[in-house]
């Protein structure tokens, strides 16, 4: 019980809207590095959430400085992301879905690291939340209950970035890439904000 309920709060959690799902999305639909991103936002979360369990979360929380850096630090990076897309956007690019992007594995990995730990709501998430809910059940249970939600977030990023295959067909025209990249570069300006607000 405790397995499905770390699974059922994991992707509560994780199924949103949000900078690397976004990120995920658009390198899952270009076949480009899906599955080392897969497997690095799997990690990242599970590393995470793991340092919630242990206790990680009330020193975040309690860090002014960390959670000010983290802000604007995010703020800052997501507003350019999302200048980036809308540029994108404006000029039409558009990426041959058969040939991937030109992009290289260590660019890739940069790019999800910034949207993964530059983003506050991460730690909020997946230490804060995860970990204090965790840590109302005794041992094992806490643990059995993080183990849900880490199999949840594995889960979520291998159907995002996997499924987002069967969105390829769609991304053959200009138009199809225009509107990703638009709701992309909104998406970014909005998470910007919700951080500085």
């Amino acid at each position: 019980m405790d397995f499905f309920s770390g699974f059922a709060t994991g992707l509560a959690l994780i199924v949103a809207i949000g900078s690397q799902n976004a990120y995920v999305l658009r390198q899952g639909i270009l076949r480009q590095h899906v599955l080392p991103l897969v497997l690095f936002c799997a990690l990242s979360d599970a590393l995470l959430i793991l340092a919630g369990i242990g206790g990680a979360g009330l020193l975040i929380r309690d860090n002014p400085l960390l959670m000010s850096l983290t802000r604007y630090g995010g703020a800052l990076f997501l507003a350019a992301y999302g200048m980036l897309a809308a540029r994108r956007a404006w000029q039409g690019v558009s990426m041959p879905v058969a040939t991937g992007g030109t992009a290289t594995l260590a660019a890739a990995l940069a790019a999800c690291f910034a949207f993964t730990f530059l983003n506050p709501h991460v730690y909020l998430d997946t230490v804060v939340l995860v970990g204090a809910i965790a840590n109302q059940r005794p041992d094992p249970a806490r643990w059995i209950f993080g183990a849900g939600a880490v199999s949840a977030s594995l889960c979520w990023f291998a159907a995002l970035g996997f499924g987002a295959r069967f969105l390829a067909p769609l991304f053959a025209t200009a138009r199809a890439w225009r509107v990703l990249d638009g709701l992309i570069a909104l998406t970014m300006w909005v998470l910007a904000a919700m951080l500085l607000g």
